[in-house]
């Protein structure tokens, strides 16, 4: 069955309206995440520390911060096939398989006195087929010790891992408000990029709300929205480690970087509130989840033009917001929402920016009757919508 949209027509004249919804910005990574080449993103150059008014506030949060952030190490083994035996019997052959070990590493850092470290969950899951045989964590002094994985959320790319019984554990790092952090104040790396533990790197926050497909080592396309982009240098093994402001305070943490010959200066994290609701869940309910845990209906949406209410008909009225794709089987589907719809208000709010309702229905729980209340063919009805979760592979649609 295929979705449901709005003629092309329509789509053409809403492109910079519905451009976030259907961009893909490909990846080829073992994190940190790469995003593709053709990124549009304006590059903006890394900050250099040198010559910078406030440089000892920045020295002072780095040595305040950098205890607490450690480096992360995985023995895995599993099976891999061996190249010589599939190009001996030719392209499709059947190759041999045999035992492999390897290392993996990444950061992260302390998160409570309990021990619990937060990380990406790309960090602590090992290559398609193997498995995590030792889990290491490195401190800053050089203590080695071992770790256990509490929890991983596969579609919030966050993890928690856990050192028993550490008597020298570091202070937790504190997190920022989130709703103070501002476009162009300082960012700074810290992690164990390409194996150089605790190397820091500056930039500044670049922009807010940033939704990047990024590619795991399975090759599927998971689609990260609302991330914080930096220009701070993020590197193969910063993976995990936090964004800090210059208090020294938990901004976010280190995801993926953009990979192009054309793009410089773009890099990509979670952002902190996303992190601290994240990791609240997961420590409340232990294990791995591989959706979101986020609300969804199944719709792709633009924000209402002129020339998109000509098309639909929606020549007077409200402004809202017009759907332009329903998911088959979707609960937006379910409910009864087409193409051509306009979204006046959700649980009796009005709403204009496809951004602020994309963020109202990913902060409901699965499970959750939202009440829309809709222009649909020159009249006016309501729909109840049943959310479910929204997988890790819907990107931005709500």
């Amino acid at each position: 069955m295929k979705q449901r949209v709005l003629p092309t027509l329509i789509i053409a004249l809403v492109g910079a309206s519905v451009g976030s919804f259907l961009m893909m910005l490909y990846a080829s990574t073992h994190f940190a995440g790469v995003a593709g080449p053709n990124h549009s993103l304006p590059a903006v150059s890394a900050a250099p520390l040198q010559g910078i008014s406030d440089q000892d506030r920045i020295v002072s949060a780095v040595k305040r911060t950098k205890p607490s952030v450690v480096a992360i190490q995985l023995d895995v083994n599993g099976q891999r096939v061996v190249p010589f035996f599939q190009g001996f019997f030719g392209q499709g052959g059947p190759g041999v398989e045999e035992p492999y070990k390897g290392k993996a590493s990444g950061s992260g850092f302390v998160y409570d006195t309990k021990g619990d470290i937060v990380t990406n969950a790309h960090v602590v899951t090992p290559p398609q087929g193997g498995n995590i045989t030792k889990l290491t964590v490195i401190f800053a002094d050089g203590d080695h010790v071992p770790a256990h994985v509490v929890a991983e959320n596969i579609g919030a790319d966050l993890a928690v891992i856990r050192v028993d019984g550490y008597k020298k554990l570091p202070p937790p790092l504190q997190f920022a408000n989130f709703d103070r952090v501002e476009q162009g104040q300082w960012a700074i790396a810290i992690g164990e990029p390409l194996d150089l533990q605790w190397t820091v790197t500056l930039g500044i926050v670049s922009a807010f709300n940033r939704n990047e497909p990024i590619q795991n080592d399975s090759g599927q396309t998971i689609d990260f929205k609302g991330l914080l982009q930096t220009s701070a240098p993020i590197n193969p093994g910063n993976s995990g480690g936090p964004l800090i402001d210059d208090h020294g305070k938990v901004i976010g943490i280190n995801q993926s970087t953009v990979k192009s010959a054309y793009a410089q200066g773009i890099g990509f994290a979670i952002p902190a509130n996303t992190v601290q609701r994240v990791v609240a869940e997961m420590l409340a309910h232990p294990g791995i989840t591989q959706g979101t845990n986020e609300g969804y209906m199944g719709i792709q949406m633009a924000d209402l033009t002129p020339g998109l209410r000509n098309q639909i008909g929606y020549t007077t009225g409200p402004n809202g917001i017009a759907v332009i794709a329903v998911v088959p089987g979707s609960p937006a589907d379910k409910a009864g929402l087409e193409p051509g719809d306009v979204i006046l208000s959700v649980d009796g709010k009005p709403y204009t920016k496809t951004a602020d309702l994309v963020k109202y229905i990913a902060g409901k729980k699965p499970g959750t009757v939202v009440r829309i209340d809709l222009w649909a063919q020159g009249l006016k009805k309501f729909a109840a919508v049943t959310l479910t979760e929204r997988p890790a592979t819907a990107g931005t649609v709500p």
